[in-house]
């Protein structure tokens, strides 16, 4: 791995191919401005410091324009490369004058053609909260904030009268929305999974199902775990961007992520239990196999041992000048098989 602090160069590691647009929304409680544009230069000059200004940045291929948001708002130079760093690991950060938070939102999951699970549709999203701006950078193209966007334009509970860490909180509630959905999604399939266990379903993509859910869940565990313990920077942090009268609206968005984690421990606790009901059912059918394969094997002992000795190659055998031998060895056989097979099934062996 190159050390990043060794070099100026900015890349961006992540595979998305949308290209980089930024959207302006300055506010303040009696007006609002939106401006769009593909370099900051466009929207630089609606930039008010009189108010709040919310800087969307969807794309992350133009690194200099992303270089040119972070220089306008003194944005650390590490900080930049972690925006540009798509796998960076989840992460709560204060600094002097603005507070970062990388997280992870996710789609839908979608089925791939090579191996038939289901995949989880992962994206970044950095946020970056200021005295007076709040800076969202997201991979892709994505109505994700666009919620929010309409809340402001028409002032949902006095939206605009708040200050902008009261915006961070609703921003940073969308992203833990996200999680409750997918992560309650994948709770319901392994419940169906279960309960589709417990009939001893005979269906041989169970197993494609169960790993399927479990990198699922691996993935989201790994983007959400991080912020049981960074999401108390926020709470019990001293910064001057934290403002009191919106504690409470933070409180909300912990318990909604409480919630997730619980939600999390659950799915955890079920993936190990549906792992071993599936090799439970997995040995029962196999040793259902195995006790059909016996009884069949018992059934022909005594057959073969009667078959071995008329096989017998003595010259003086009663049976073989007998006119109606052969016909007594098939009924013998018949008999005896019947006999052992009626003794399995009073047992219930079979």
């Amino acid at each position: 791995m190159k050390n990043n602090l060794l070099s100026e160069k900015l890349i961006y590691t992540g595979e998305s191919q949308t290209p980089t647009h930024l959207h302006l929304c300055t506010y303040n409680a009696s007006e609002i401005q939106e401006v769009t544009g593909k370099t900051f230069q466009e929207i630089s000059s609606s930039l008010n410091n009189d108010r709040i200004n919310w800087l969307q940045v969807h794309g992350m291929r133009n690194t200099e324009t992303i270089r040119e948001i972070c220089s306008y708002f003194e944005i650390d130079f590490l900080i930049l490369q972690d925006i540009l760093n798509a796998d960076h690991p989840t992460k709560i950060e204060e600094h002097d004058n603005y507070i970062v938070l990388i997280l992870k939102i996710f789609s839908p999951a979608l089925k791939t053609e090579e191996d038939g699970m289901d995949e989880l549709n992962q994206q970044q999203v950095c946020i970056i909260l200021g005295t007076n701006f709040v800076l969202t950078f997201l991979e892709n193209e994505t109505d994700f904030f666009d919620e929010v966007s309409a809340a402001l334009r028409n002032d949902v509970l006095k939206i605009r009268n708040r200050q902008s860490d009261y915006l961070l909180s609703v921003l940073l509630n969308s992203v833990i929305g996200n999680y409750m959905v997918m992560i309650s999604d994948i709770d319901n399939a392994l419940e169906d999974l279960e309960e589709e266990l417990l009939t001893v379903s005979e269906g041989n993509d169970i197993g494609i199902q169960i790993q399927s859910l479990r990198r699922q869940y691996m993935l989201m565990k790994k983007s959400i775990l991080p912020l049981k313990e960074q999401y108390i920077k926020l709470l019990r942090g001293e910064s001057s961007l934290m403002h009191k009268v919106n504690r409470a609206f933070f409180n909300d968005v912990n318990d909604h992520l409480q919630f997730v984690l619980q939600t999390i421990e659950i799915c955890r606790e079920t993936l190990s239990s549906l792992v071993d009901l599936y090799i439970s059912n997995n040995d029962l059918r196999m040793n259902d196999i195995m006790k059909r394969l016996t009884i069949v094997s018992t059934i022909f002992i005594p057959l073969t041992f009667l078959v071995g000795v008329w096989g017998m190659n003595f010259k003086f055998m009663p049976e073989l000048d007998w006119k109606y031998g052969y016909w007594f060895a098939w009924l013998l056989m018949v008999v005896i098989g019947m006999i052992v097979y009626a003794f399995f099934r009073k047992k219930k062996w079979n």
